[in-house]
């Protein structure tokens, strides 16, 4: 068999797009929350309302600069698509029976650090929301899906971003330790799959990680990185300590990356964005130090890290045990890209590849991309993978009678599981498991779009927040029903 037994097959959610119920069990607001929606295909971005230091409010987009002393608040006329989300907090077993139909023996899901502390730093836990999450693992276990939980999943405490500068404060980094090894210790033996933190790639913002000015002040992003870094290992050492049964890793976006011309200067330029956009993270998390590279340039921009005693030691203990990532798509990149048209993707933006169709937000489809990625994780660390997100975000059409017919969802898991198969089978690469993102309609990231769907199951939500929320199975649903209990064999 091209899988090895006991592969992982399942799907991937994230609190802040899926869970809803956002102050209901005791649950604070995280910065997600104070997030509009928007509009990717006309480029019209999810936006902040900020109340500025003088008192007046201005609106900012999500990946905008937020200056020092803004606060984001949460307007109650205003509409916020991750307050509802695809409700999980009230269709939790629904919604697992569902995966258990599938056939997935894996669970991709997030805890939302303000259902546990409410304002990310409280004195003593908020038990409602423990024992929520302890009932979804329960239930997960009872039905033989093991549980992969991201700790930390863009759901920054709204309390720790506006007072404190989110991870770029020492304060944030102590109150994420203290939250880590809460629910380490909480499920203990219920949950033995872990990822640190979601994408740790993607930005220092104040979307991601609550940072303010964090592209004027490159000494703050830099120290938001080291921070989300020494988190990271704490997590993966207090981890094992807590239960050695636990195993670990790190989660980068992780599209591949290609020189637009075999010119040398675009060679160069597309070494020079893989060091900073992956290979950097992925080397601190691995191999436990920062690169010559990214020590060179921080000493030629006067950039000085402050650290704590022991915290280089830390990233060293604190390896990961698995490299797990998302793919979705790849971008080129070219040394002159103003003679060259734009591409879209998971937050990065690249130079139009000739040779690539895309999706309809301009996101490249790219299947043997991902095997490019397998063998160049593979060769790089000799560590077990795990895909942990891919998908193909689309506008689905729901027939009369509550069908949908997602043939191009399907061809688009197919020719990706397929570069899977050979990836094991003729490369030899240690792939672990796969988690494909949005098995159920959520909430997109980027966008804040129900329009833009991944799901093999069909949520009844629209842009405004209209719908009953009732699930329905699409053809892809029973396609990788047919993949999974097949153990990958049969994907025609």
């Amino acid at each position: 068999m091209s899988f090895p037994k006991g592969f992982l097959w399942g799907g991937a959610t994230a609190a802040n797009q899926y869970e809803g119920a956002y102050l209901e069990g005791g649950k604070g607001p995280a910065v997600a929350d104070a997030l509009t929606g928007g509009d990717g295909i006309h480029n019209i971005p999810r936006k902040f309302i900020v109340e500025m230091p003088d008192g007046t409010r201005k609106e900012f987009g999500s990946r905008d600069e937020i200056p020092e002393g803004a606060k984001a608040i949460i307007d109650p006329d205003t509409y916020y698509p991750s307050h509802m989300a695809t409700d999980f907090y009230h269709h939790w077993k629904e919604d697992i029976g569902l995966m258990a139909e599938m056939g997935c023996n894996v669970n991709r899901i997030s805890i939302n650090w303000t259902r546990i502390f409410p304002n990310g730093d409280d004195a003593e836990p908020n038990e409602e929301g423990l024992k929520f999450y302890e009932d979804v693992f329960k239930e997960c276990r009872r039905l033989g899906i093991e549980p992969l939980v991201t700790i930390y999943h863009f759901d920054m405490p709204l309390h720790l971003a506006n007072e404190y500068d989110g991870m770029a404060s020492r304060h944030t980094l102590e109150a994420f330790k203290r939250y880590a090894k809460t629910i380490f210790t909480r499920y203990k033996g219920l949950v033995h799959y872990w990822l640190t933190i979601n994408e740790i790639n993607i930005n220092t913002n104040f979307m991601m990680n609550g940072v303010h000015e964090h592209i004027s002040n490159k000494q703050k992003a830099e120290q938001c990185r080291w921070n989300l870094f020494v988190a990271s290992a704490y997590a993966v050492k207090a981890g094992h300590e807590i239960d050695p049964e636990n195993k670990i890793g790190l989660m980068i976006a992780h599209g591949a990356t290609y020189p637009y011309s075999c010119n040398p200067e675009d060679v160069f330029e597309e070494i020079e964005v893989a060091h900073n956009q992956k290979w950097f993270y992925g080397d601190v998390q691995v191999r436990g130090y920062y690169p010559a590279w990214k020590v060179k340039e921080l000493e030629r921009e006067g950039i000085v890290i402050q650290k704590e005693p022991g915290e280089d030691e830390l990233l060293k203990e604190g390896t990961v045990d698995f490299y797990s990532f998302s793919y979705y798509s790849s971008s080129t990149y070219a040394a002159h890209p103003e003679k060259l048209g734009e591409s879209a993707g998971n937050m990065v933006r690249g130079v139009k590849n000739p040779y690539l169709q895309a999706s309809e937000w301009g996101w490249t489809i790219d299947p043997l991309g991902l095997r490019i990625n397998l063998n160049q994780i593979w060769d790089r660390y000799q560590i077990p993978m795990m895909i942990v997100e891919n998908g193909l975000g689309a506008i689905d059409k729901r027939e009369a009678d509550g069908s949908v017919h997602d043939t191009y969802r399907i061809d688009y898991m197919r020719k990706h599981i397929q570069v899977m198969k050979d990836a094991v089978e003729k490369d030899g690469v240690d792939l672990m498991g796969y988690t494909p993102w949005g098995w159920i309609d959520v909430v997109s990231a980027g966008t804040g779009e129900m329009r833009k769907r991944y799901g093999f199951v069909y949520v009844d939500m629209d842009d405004e927040g209209h719908g009953d929320m009732s699930r329905s199975r699409k053809d892809s649903f029973y396609y990788m029903q047919k993949v999974y209990k097949s153990n990958g064999e049969d994907i025609d």
